[in-house]
């Protein structure tokens, strides 16, 4: 009876055949026939086609709206068995950030999913903003400023601390920055992204940070590549705490201004608002706000 609701509401969710496999992971033919033998089942067309896009119908609507309830009943009933086992099980689809994610998320959940051989784990690594409801996902991991967070829950996993650095070599050619003001006369490899240089920020003041642009000939918007051209003496940089801290350990970089207050920002989970949350998502928020802040600092 339930058979194909799935790859029905994921065609409604995401508005064509092509969407619908590429978040279910069935090829598109595979798509187009089970809605197909549904609707040969029902004898009704749930579905307007179009080359461009998919509409559902007067039936199509009702028939949809029911799926949707019968998919939570199921999800339901499945977080109530994990709930009782603490195993998690099923598949685990999470957004995380390119750079960040690879060194610090990618190991916590790959652990967890060593910890749990029924769960399955997907990570799709992009810096661009997705749509959880949209296209599927079941948890996403972003810095910073997450914006509107309609349907969606949060919850802070972590806070990023930024700090300036430089090579040995350099600080023995140019001597070491003691102030911000000192910061004007020493060269910089800075983020920049379609013209824009970010401004190093710095928690000075009545709340308001105040922002520094060094002198900068260099740069970058691939913050890894920023950490290469600091440690091979080409200047200062203002980077995150868990990027420089293995070449800070072996001594390739050295953290600066330590008596000016280093400014913070939140990592952040989010996922879609349901009445249950899957066991595999929850064990996935602990695991994460329980490593994260380690991984973070220097």
């Amino acid at each position: 009876m339930l058979n194909g609701v799935d790859v029905f509401v994921a065609a409604v969710e995401t508005g064509s055949f092509a969407s619908a496999a590429e978040r279910l992971h069935v090829t598109r033919s595979a798509v187009a026939k089970t809605i197909a033998r549904m609707e040969a089942r029902l004898d009704v067309r749930l579905l307007h086609r179009t080359t461009r896009s998919l509409t559902l119908t007067e039936d199509g609507q009702g028939y949809y709206e029911r799926c949707l309830r019968a998919l939570e009943e199921l999800r339901a009933g499945e977080t109530a068995l994990e709930s009782g086992r603490r195993e998690a099980a099923g598949r685990l689809w999470v957004s995380v950030p390119m750079l960040f994610g690879r060194r610090c998320v990618a190991p916590v959940l790959a652990r967890l999913a060593a910890e749990h051989p029924r769960l399955e784990l997907d990570l799709s690594f992009s810096d661009r903003p997705v749509d959880l409801i949209e296209d599927g996902f079941d948890l996403a991991i972003r810095n910073g400023e997450i914006g509107d967070g309609a349907g969606l829950m949060t919850r802070t996993v972590s806070l990023q601390r930024m700090t300036v650095c430089a090579s040995p070599a350099y600080l023995d050619r140019y001597g070491r920055p003691e102030s911000l003001d000192d910061l004007a006369g020493h060269q910089a490899v800075t983020y920049g992204r379609a013209g824009r240089v970010k401004a190093w920020q710095f928690p000075i003041g009545n709340g308001v940070p105040r922002e520094v642009t060094p002198p900068s000939r260099m740069r970058f918007d691939d913050l890894e590549a920023i950490a290469d051209a600091v440690e091979a003496g080409y200047g200062l940089a203002w980077l995150p705490c868990w990027l420089i801290r293995e070449r800070v350990r072996i001594g390739t970089l050295v953290p600066l201004l330590e008596n000016v207050p280093r400014l913070s920002f939140r990592t952040h989970a989010l996922w879609p608002a349901t009445p249950h949350q899957p066991l595999r998502v929850r064990l996935a928020l602990d695991a994460l706000a329980a490593a994260l802040p380690g991984s973070a600092e220097l």
